[in-house]
C-alpha cells in the first residue's frame, strides 16, 4: 500500500503538472485536475488495470474522462504512467496548434485517450456503451477474453446535461455492473456555485435507477480505495459521489469558479507550490515521483501477459475470430454475398421502401458478419432494424444482438460511439430522420472521431405523410451533409440500398446513415452491375448523348426523375438521369469524374423532398431545384407530393420553361 505521504507527492505531481500546463498556454481549465488528482492517483497505481506498453490491448479497463475540461489531468497521467507517445515536451504544448494534447481530450490523438470527450455528458453515455460492449463480448467469448470495468470521471456539468439521464436509466435497467461512475463534486461551475441553476439530490436521483451509490470524500486515499473496492463488487452499476475541492491546494482560489477555466497565474502558482511543499520547477517531476508513477504503469504488465496466454490457449478458430473482430476487418466472403444479393434483386425488381430494402440487406449481413449489434429507439416495427438473427438482449440475458435502447435518441447515438470505440462489435441503430437532430452531437463526435457505425434513419421526407410537418425531415438531409467526414447515404431501390450498406460496413473510419423511405419506391436499376455503383457518390442513371437537360436526385425522387425523362424524351428533348446516392462520395470523386457526371446539359434539375442546401454543387446556381420550401403538411403521401410540386410534370414543366 501506497504511503500517504507518498499519494500526496504523486497527486500533486498531477496538479502541478496540469496547473503549469495551462499557465504556459494561458488557456485552460487548472480546477478539476487539481480536485480531482487524488481519485486519480488511487485508480490508476491500485485498481485501473491498463498497460502503456500495450495500449489497446482488448481487455483493458476504460477510462473516460466525461468532464473533458480537465484535460490535463488525463494527459498528465498518460505521461507519468509511461506512454511512450506522452512526452513531457506534449504537455509544454498543451492546447497548441498540431499538438496532441489538445484543449480537450481527442480520440487517436494519443495512446490512451479512449473518446473525444467536450459537450458534457457525452462521456458518461460513451461509457455506457463500452460496457454494453464488455457485458456482449464476455458472453460471447468468455471472461478468459473480456472481462474488465469502465470507470467514468464527471463532473457536475455532465450530470446536469440531459444526456445523462437517459444514460444512466439504460445502465441501470441494464445492471451494468462493471460500470463505475465518479462524480467529482466539487460545486462549481463557470458561473458560479451549482446553486446558482441546480438543487438536484443526485444520490436520490441514481438510487431512482438502480444504481449502487456511495460517497466520500474525494481527498481521502483510503475512503476512495474503499470505494472503489465496494463498486468493483456490486451487482449494479455504482455512483460514487466524491466531494471535492476545485484547484485544491490554491491558497487563494480554491473551492471558487476562478479556477475553474482560467490560469491561476504565476503568484497564485507559487503560493500553491508553497502551501502543498513542492520545489520543484515548472514541468520538472522529482525522480522518486517519477519513478513511483512508472512503476504503476507497469502494475498490470503481469495481467497482460496472463492474458496473451490465455488468447493463445484458446481453440484456434475462436482466438482468429476474437483478432479478426478487433483489428476491424469483415468476414472474407462479405462482398460475394452482398453481389449475390444484387443478383438476385435484379432478377425480382421488387417494389418496394427502402426500410424495407435494408431489412432485406441486413437479413443478409447480419447472418453473415456476427459482430453486428443493432437497435432501435423504441421503433423497431417502423425502422425494420431487427432480423431473424437478433434476439433481443435483456437485463440478465446478453447473448442476444438486438439492443432496445428506448426513446433516447441523445444516449443511443452516444452509446453507439462507445460500442465503435471499444472495438470487437459494429453498431447499428434505427430512428426516423426528423430525430436526428436529437443525435446530432454524438453523430458530430463519430464524425470527429472518425469510427464505424451506421444510424438507419427511417422516415426521410414528407413521405411520411399523415404524421405532418413535426415528423417531416426538409432541411436535415442538408445538415448532415453538413458534417465533416459523415457518409449520408439516401438510396433509390434495393439495390442501391444494399450497395449503400456495403460501402458503410467496409468504411473503418467513417460513420455513416442511412436516409429511408416509408412509401414504396420502384426499382431504379433493374440490371444487374457487379460494380459498387454508389460507392462513386452519384452516378448516370440513364446516359443521353447530347442531352439537352440532366436531372440530379436522390432516394425516392429518383423515380420521379425517371418519369420526367421518360416524358421528355418522348417529346425528343434528350435527358439524362444522375442517381445521387452519396453527396460525400461523389466529393472523394476525381475531378474528371465529377465534371463527366454534371455534364454540360444547358439545363440542369436537381429534384429532392428537402431543401436546396448542397444541389448547387450539381446545378450551379442558376439551376432549377424541385423540393421544398417550407415545412411539410399534415396528409397522405401522394397528395403532399403534388401539393410541393415535387412531381414528373413539374420537373417536364421546369425542363420546357429553360428551354424556352
Amino acid at each position: 500500500m501506497t504511503s500517504r505521504d507518498t499519494h500526496n507527492r504523486m497527486a500533486n505531481a498531477i496538479r502541478f503538472l496540469a496547473m503549469d500546463a495551462v499557465e504556459k498556454a494561458n488557456s485552460g481549465h487548472p480546477g478539476l485536475p487539481m480536485g480531482a488528482a487524488d481519485i486519480a492517483t488511487v485508480l490508476f497505481t491500485r485498481y485501473l488495470k491498463f498497460d502503456p506498453k500495450s495500449p489497446l490491448w482488448p481487455d483493458r479497463d476504460r477510462f473516460v474522462l466525461s468532464a473533458g475540461h480537465g484535460s490535463m489531468l488525463l494527459y498528465s497521467l498518460l505521461y507519468l504512467t509511461g506512454y511512450e507517445d506522452m512526452t513531457i515536451e506534449d504537455l509544454k504544448q498543451f492546447r497548441q496548434l498540431g499538438s496532441k494534447t489538445a484543449g480537450h481530450p481527442e480520440y487517436g490523438h494519443a495512446s490512451g485517450i479512449e473518446t473525444t470527450t467536450g459537450p458534457l455528458g457525452q462521456g458518461i453515455a460513451n461509457s455506457v456503451g463500452m460496457a454494453i460492449a464488455e457485458r456482449k463480448l464476455e458472453e460471447e467469448f468468455g471472461s478468459e477474453l473480456q472481462s474488465h470495468f469502465t470507470y467514468v470521471l464527471c463532473g457536475d456539468g455532465c450530470l446536469m446535461e440531459g444526456i445523462s439521464q437517459e444514460a444512466v436509466a439504460l445502465a441501470g435497467h441494464l445492471k451494468l455492473n462493471k460500470l463505475i461512475l465518479i462524480w467529482d463534486n466539487n460545486n462549481i461551475t463557470i458561473d458560479g456555485p451549482v446553486s446558482l441553476a441546480d438543487s438536484t439530490d443526485q444520490i436520490a436521483r441514481f438510487k431512482a435507477v438502480h444504481w449502487n451509490t456511495i460517497e466520500i470524500d474525494g481527498h481521502d486515499p483510503e475512503q476512495i480505495a474503499a470505494a472503489l473496492e465496494a463498486a468493483r463488487t456490486s451487482d449494479r452499476p455504482t455512483f460514487i459521489a466524491a466531494k471535492t475541492v476545485i484547484g485544491f491546494g490554491a491558497p487563494n482560489k480554491a473551492g471558487t469558479h476562478k479556477v475553474h477555466g482560467s490560469p491561476l497565474g504565476a503568484e497564485e502558482i507559487a503560493a500553491t507550490r508553497k502551501a502543498l511543499d513542492w520545489e520543484a520547477e515548472a514541468f520538472v517531476v522529482p525522480a522518486d515521483v517519477l519513478d513511483a508513477w512508472r512503476t504503476a504503469g507497469k502494475r498490470s504488465a503481469d495481467a497482460r501477459k496472463a492474458w496473451d496466454v490465455r488468447l493463445d490457449a484458446v481453440a484456434a478458430e475462436t482466438r482468429a475470430e476474437f483478432l479478426r473482430r478487433f483489428s476491424g476487418d469483415l468476414p472474407e466472403d462479405f462482398d460475394a454475398a452482398i453481389d449475390a444479393f444484387k443478383k438476385k434483386v435484379a432478377e425480382n425488381n421488387p417494389t418496394v421502401a427502402t426500410r424495407k430494402a435494408s431489412e432485406d440487406v441486413l437479413e443478409i449481413i447480419n447472418g453473415l458478419v456476427p459482430e453486428t449489434l443493432g437497435g432501435s429507439a423504441d421503433l423497431t416495427p417502423s425502422n425494420n432494424t431487427k432480423t431473424s438473427q437478433m434476439k433481443s438482449i435483456t437485463p440478465t440475458d446478453f447473448s442476444g444482438r438486438y439492443m432496445h435502447w428506448g426513446i433516447r435518441e441523445h444516449a443511443t447515438a452516444a452509446a453507439m460511439n462507445g460500442i465503435a470505440l471499444h472495438g470487437g462489435l459494429i453498431p447499428y441503430s434505427g430512428g426516423f430522420l426528423i430525430f436526428s437532430d436529437y443525435c446530432r452531437p454524438s453523430v458530430r463526435l463519430a464524425a470527429l472521431m472518425g469510427i464505424r457505425l451506421v444510424h438507419v434513419w427511417t422516415h426521410d421526407s414528407i413521405g411520411v405523410g399523415e404524421d405532418g410537418p413535426t415528423h417531416q425531415p426538409v432541411e436535415h438531409l442538408a445538415a448532415l451533409r453538413a458534417i465533416p467526414n459523415l457518409l449520408l447515404f439516401r438510396p433509390a431501390d434495393e439495390t442501391e440500398t444494399a450497395e449503400c450498406w456495403q460501402i458503410a460496413l467496409k468504411e473503418k473510419h467513417r460513420p455513416s446513415g442511412l436516409a429511408l423511405t416509408r412509401q414504396n419506391l420502384a426499382p431504379a436499376r433493374k440490371t444487374y452491375e457487379e460494380k459498387n455503383l454508389s460507392a462513386q457518390g452519384a452516378y448516370e442513371l440513364v446516359p443521353a448523348s447530347d442531352a439537352r437537360v440532366t436531372i440530379f436526385a436522390s432516394g425516392s425522387e429518383v423515380e420521379i426523375a425517371l418519369k420526367a425523362q421518360e416524358t421528355l424524351s418522348g417529346k425528343g428533348i434528350a435527358t439524362r438521369v444522375v442517381s445521387v446516392p452519396c453527396v460525400e462520395l461523389f466529393f472523394d470523386q476525381p475531378e474528371a469524374y465529377q465534371n463527366a457526371v454534371i455534364g454540360n446539359s444547358p439545363v440542369k434539375i436537381a429534384v429532392e423532398a428537402a431543401v436546396r442546401e448542397g444541389w448547387d454543387h450539381f446545378i450551379g446556381p442558376k439551376g432549377v431545384f424541385i423540393g421544398m420550401k417550407s415545412f411539410g403538411a399534415s396528409g397522405p403521401a401522394k397528395e403532399l407530393y403534388k401539393h410541393f410540386g415535387i412531381t414528373a410534370e413539374a420537373v417536364v414543366a421546369a425542363a420546357e420553361k429553360e428551354l424556352a
